[in-house]
């Protein structure tokens, strides 16, 4: 397995809209298992294909204390929600950033598989709010969409400021797991 670059905010590839995945093949579950390792390596619970630069409608999660009930979702729908709820979200593509994000409480998903196979079933808690936020980024939205233009302002010069200060690529502070 293969651990891939996650892009950063601003970067504008972050806004490109996922295309559908239209063959579940062995390619494609290499993929899978690339963005699981990338996943556990950064720490996160959640990471979207379009984070790794790959325009696909594919997402993993695993909100597992164990680190060991890997999910993957293709072409992943909300058919139905239900409820309200605010959360403090993190992001692998906004590191080091934390805010409240307001989401459906529950949701019920539609998706294929990593073997291809439909499924469907409802989610809430972390895991409704993990899908939410990694199907937002199949559509080219950030969680900091969802806050003022002058926090997104501040969050830009900072995580900018960082790269110039810090251009081994490497986080400057530990990072808490993220979405």
């Amino acid at each position: 397995m293969a651990l891939l670059p996650i892009l950063e905010f601003p970067d504008p590839r972050l806004r490109t809209r996922a295309q559908p995945v239209t063959q579940v093949d062995a390619a494609l579950r290499t993929l899978i298992d690339d963005m699981l390792a990338t996943m556990y390596a950064a720490p996160g619970i959640g990471l979207a294909a379009t984070q790794v630069n790959v325009h696909k409608r594919l997402l993993v999660v695993d909100v597992s204390d164990a680190r060991n009930q890997p999910l993957a979702l293709i072409n992943p729908e909300l058919i139905a929600r239900d409820g309200v709820e605010e959360s403090e979200e993190g992001c692998l593509s906004v590191p080091g950033i934390y805010d409240k994000v307001t989401r459906a409480e529950k949701i019920r998903v539609r998706a294929l598989d990593r073997n291809g196979k439909h499924i469907e079933f409802e989610a809430e808690g972390l895991l409704a709010v993990c899908i939410q936020h990694e199907m937002d980024h199949l559509e080219g939205k950030l969680f900091v969409d969802y806050l003022s233009e002058l926090k997104r302002t501040r969050i830009r010069k900072r995580l900018e400021k960082e790269r110039k200060e810090n251009p081994s690529g490497q986080p400057a502070r530990s990072r808490a797991p993220a979405i």
